[in-house]
């Protein structure tokens, strides 16, 4: 029942990257969208990463994915954007990101492929921010370090979201405004969608995470 349970909270984030993981980056991480080639598409590796990772303890994630896209201006270098939305506080979590990273590189382990691990949390632990894993001992030392969004970091910027026309805004608005009423505002903000000028598709597949959203956090407070 809860790997049931756990697919049910993947889908709706994981169908959304899928369609709009350029929106993604450009809104959580726009240094790095700004180096993409969009006009060479981009790739998922949904089932192979699951293969990657099926022995692995999962933890508490929402999503995770794992894109194929090509730099700007380099025909040569591939980079594989390993990306993990967490929904709750895990003391390994940055344990668990660098085991993944490394099981990634280790299978495309290839020239002129690389691999970037990204990060978005969405808890409500203000303090809690892993950015990196690492460890010496005797002259060894491992270490991993990573961009990390919080989502609660957006709670000062909220007329900036408003402007900003990025569908996942509206879906950090959503997310923030139930947080803090623990109310459902779904049709103020999908009408939000329909002002910006969104297409109806649009609108629907983005209105099926923001209620994903809202029946997660319901959960998440019980």
């Amino acid at each position: 029942m809860e790997q049931q349970t756990q697919g049910e909270y993947d889908s709706p984030w994981k169908e959304a990257l899928d369609v709009y993981f350029p929106e993604f980056m450009a809104f959580f991480f726009p240094d790095a969208h700004q180096e993409i080639d969009w006009e060479k598409g981009y790739e998922t590796l949904d089932k192979e990463f699951q293969q990657i990772v099926q022995d692995a303890n999962l933890g508490k994630r929402l999503a995770d994915k794992l894109v194929k896209v090509w730099l700007k201006n380099s025909q040569e270098t591939v980079i594989l954007i390993h990306t993990e939305i967490q929904g709750q506080y895990e003391s390994d979590f940055a344990e668990r990101m660098y085991v993944y990273h490394y099981r990634i590189y280790d299978k495309y382990r290839l020239k002129n492929t690389e691999v970037v691990s990204l990060a978005v949390l969405g808890d409500d632990k203000k303090k809690w921010r892993p950015r990196k894993y690492s460890y010496s001992r005797w002259g060894c030392q491992l270490r991993l370090k990573f961009p990390m969004v919080k989502l609660l970091k957006y709670e000062k910027n909220w007329e900036l979201l408003a402007e900003n026309n990025n569908p996942f805004a509206v879906v950090i608005m959503t997310y923030l405004k139930s947080k803090e009423t623990r109310k459902n505002p779904v049709l103020t903000l999908v009408r939000l969608l329909y002002e910006r000028g969104y297409s109806r598709e649009m609108v629907i597949q983005l209105f099926k995470l923001i209620d994903w959203m809202m029946i997660l956090l319901e959960e998440l407070k019980r």
